[in-house]
């Protein structure tokens, strides 16, 4: 198994979809990348030489990519900015709802959670007599 930026990328797959397992690398930075390297985009991952490897991850280092860690630290800064600054968009993130306008009424299941129902509460029953 071929490991990349610390990730250990699929072995059964072509190497351009094997690389976006990697965060921040989609399929035309992947296609970009193996360019740069060298290397056919259809070859799969375990019929890679390590020279055909190395030279993949010097491609990224050329590129200048930001994968993994690096990059998720700047995207979590970038939240956290906009939440210090008190914008819209940061008071979206804090209270976990979606944040690049979509409608809220039905649907954004994926942000809010799961459904829950805000019932009357439970009746109290007064005796006479």
């Amino acid at each position: 198994m071929a490991r990349i930026a610390g990730i250990d990328i699929p072995r059964n797959k072509q190497i351009a979809y094997s690389l976006r397992y990697i965060f921040g690398i989609g399929l035309s930075q992947a296609k970009n990348i193996c360019d740069q390297a060298g290397v056919d985009q259809n070859i799969i991952v375990q019929n890679l030489s390590e020279k055909q490897v190395i030279s993949i991850r010097t491609a990224m280092t050329d590129l200048q990519v930001k994968v993994e860690g690096t990059l998720r630290s700047e995207v979590a800064m970038n939240v956290k900015r906009l939440k210090d600054v008190g914008s819209y968009r940061g008071l979206r993130h804090r209270r976990g709802l979606p944040v690049n306008g979509q409608r809220t009424k039905t649907n954004a299941r994926t942000r809010k959670g799961k459904k829950r129902t805000v019932g009357m509460g439970k009746k109290i029953v007064s005796k006479k007599g």
